[in-house]
């Protein structure tokens, strides 16, 4: 058993999230280029490809969009080369802060990212300061009330490699990173739909923050997600109203 507010916290931030759709093909275009110039542009043989394009499909985004977005990557057509940096840190409380992003230019990335920790009351760390706190794996989250042992033995059948019941009755299924996909398309035919699923850096142990220490956080969250070169935002923060 962990976390007794799970549940609230990630319908919180999915709702976040959904508000800020207008950068979220953006973000997937740069990723799937990248995932292609890395991997090659064949989503059967390149994991991160096949994860970008299926979220890129989750958002609706047009194929069109998708296949030029490969062929930047695979150099059958002129782009930006974007390049991949991981800065790490720490925000109100000491809460751990790892943020990852695609540039083009990482002098202006870093300083940009440096600049949002010291302004909203964060500092920003060493390289692998706090990368340790977190492990890359796929999360599925199932509402209370999901038949526990149903989904436990669907899940582990299916490849997954935990199943963690939380304080609020909501059930997680954490897979490998790659596995993520084949793991939730084997728990859809076997009847369980999560509502929400991604694949995250997921934090070992939990900082929780509560009214205005929350509220800097958050505010210190969304000033980096907030910053064109920001992909991801990761940390060990659980936000209590």
């Amino acid at each position: 058993m962990a976390g007794h507010s799970k549940w609230a916290n990630i319908q919180h931030r999915k709702g976040r999230q959904d508000a800020k759709r207008g950068k979220v093909f953006t973000k997937l275009i740069k990723e799937i280029t990248v995932a292609a110039r890395m991997g090659g542009g064949d989503a059967n043989a390149n994991p991160r490809l096949r994860l970008a394009i299926d979220k890129a499909r989750g958002e609706s985004m047009p194929k069109d969009n998708i296949e030029n977005a490969i062929k930047r990557g695979t150099g059958q057509l002129e782009g930006v080369t974007y390049e991949e940096a991981r800065y790490e840190g720490y925000g109100i409380g000491g809460a751990a802060v790892m943020v990852d992003c695609l540039t083009d230019n990482k002098t202006r990335t870093v300083a940009d990212v440096r600049h949002a920790f010291s302004k909203y009351g964060g500092n920003m760390g060493t390289d692998g300061c706090v990368a340790f706190q977190f492990k890359h794996c796929g999360v599925l989250m199932f509402a209370p009330g999901t038949n526990e042992d149903a989904l436990m033995e669907a899940a582990l059948e299916a490849g997954a490699e935990d199943v963690v019941t939380n304080d609020d009755g909501s059930i997680e299924v954490i897979s490998g990173p790659w596995e993520f996909t084949a793991v939730k398309e084997a728990l859809e035919g076997a009847g369980f739909t999560a509502e929400f699923g991604e694949v995250t850096m997921k934090p070992q142990n939990e900082t929780e923050l509560a009214g205005d220490d929350a509220a800097r956080m958050q505010k210190l969250l969304d000033a980096l997600e907030g910053l064109d070169d920001v992909q991801e935002v990761y940390t060990s923060a659980v936000l209590e109203d």
